[in-house]
């Protein structure tokens, strides 16, 4: 692992109405997940709440401007599903 990356995670705020209106883009935003689980990037995904607010995305590995652009392609973002997403450094102990 280089200087630039390490280790970020990915808050994701959701609308309101998550559960209603995720699901024709639920399989393709969890297709990526997999390929990051599948590549060693991924360290936890999940939702948050009940019903579901928002997500967290654990990456290890990963520059964090990396990082922002997979959040950019998520099909959760581009579908106007998530009001607002943040990456921060994570300090893993």
């Amino acid at each position: 692992m280089t200087a630039s990356e390490s280790t970020h995670i990915l808050f994701y705020t959701y609308v309101e109405d998550m559960l209603d209106r995720r699901a024709p883009h639920r399989e393709a935003h969890l297709q990526r997940i997999r390929a990051q689980r599948a590549a060693g990037r991924l360290i936890v995904a999940g939702a948050w709440g009940d019903p579901p607010r928002g997500g967290v995305i654990g990456f290890t590995g990963l520059t964090r401007e990396e990082v922002e652009d997979w959040a950019a392609a998520d099909p959760y973002v581009a579908a106007g599903l998530v009001l607002e997403h943040r990456v921060e450094p994570w300090q893993l102990v």
